[in-house]
């Protein structure tokens, strides 16, 4: 199916496909509406389709056709035809005090999903990707992210509109990075706050390291000069978080 191949057939159509049981509730309970079932009869029931989307149309296939849709290697019997939703920055519904991570051109759809599991945990009130390398609805990005694709707001929008957006939210950020940087933990990120991080290749552009409110570096104590992504997200929110007293 070209849901599941091709990133220009999802944009068009403004559908995309989830598999498994789990994902589509979370999905469901995020909000997305589901336009079409697929169900294999011989692992999944109508009756337990039908408990996943009660508005959803239902339909049976063979094992032939589910073999070819399914992405993962487990097999549940069920697949959904969902909507997408917006990426518009305008959509985004912040509290009066976000905590926001942000994102520069993450290219692997592994740490885009780990990204998207963090920002669950800690309960952020949104995550904006900037300058996107992959469809969201990858479907790599769908399985990596465990659900939590369909759990976090989720916005895109180029390095200047993101700059933009917080200025005039008035919500500092704080981007990771190696040229003139505070220890992070010396910042104070009880107010509003974004985080921002880069590629582990390039790190964050120009653009974001001069208009930041500050840049902030994890010290390395190590060889390397720096690590995974989603582990250096990871270690900035989860101070902010407790700067917040969680």
């Amino acid at each position: 199916m070209l849901l599941q191949e091709k990133a220009k057939a999802r944009k068009q159509s403004g559908t995309f496909l989830i598999e498994g049981h789990r994902e589509i509730s979370i999905a469901t309970k995020g909000g997305y509406e589901m336009e079409t079932l697929l169900f294999l009869p011989e692992i999944c029931s109508e009756a337990e389709a039908t408990k996943l989307s009660k508005n959803a149309e239902l339909i049976a296939i063979n094992k032939e056709i589910y073999q070819k849709l399914a992405y993962r290697d487990t097999t549940e019997g069920i697949l959904a035809v969902a909507k997408s939703k917006s990426t518009q920055l305008s959509d985004l519904q912040l509290s009066e005090n976000p905590l926001i991570l942000v994102a520069e051109a993450p290219e692997k759809p592994g740490n885009i999903g780990a990204l998207l599991r963090t920002a669950d945990a800690a309960n952020l009130d949104a995550v904006i990707i900037a300058n996107p390398k992959s469809d969201l609805y990858n479907p790599n990005i769908v399985r990596s992210s465990v659900g939590c694709l369909f759990t976090n707001q989720i916005a895109t929008g180029t390095t200047s509109e993101i700059i933009a957006f917080l200025k005039e939210k008035k919500i500092n950020f704080y981007c990771a990075t190696l040229q003139n940087s505070n220890p992070y933990h010396i910042e104070n990120y009880t107010t509003p706050t974004a985080l921002v991080v880069g590629t582990e290749a390039t790190g964050l552009t120009q653009e974001w390291r001069e208009a930041a409110t500050q840049n902030i570096i994890i010290p390395m104590q190590g060889e390397i000069d720096s690590m995974n992504v989603s582990v250096a997200a990871a270690i900035l929110i989860f101070e902010a978080k407790r700067q917040r007293g969680f």
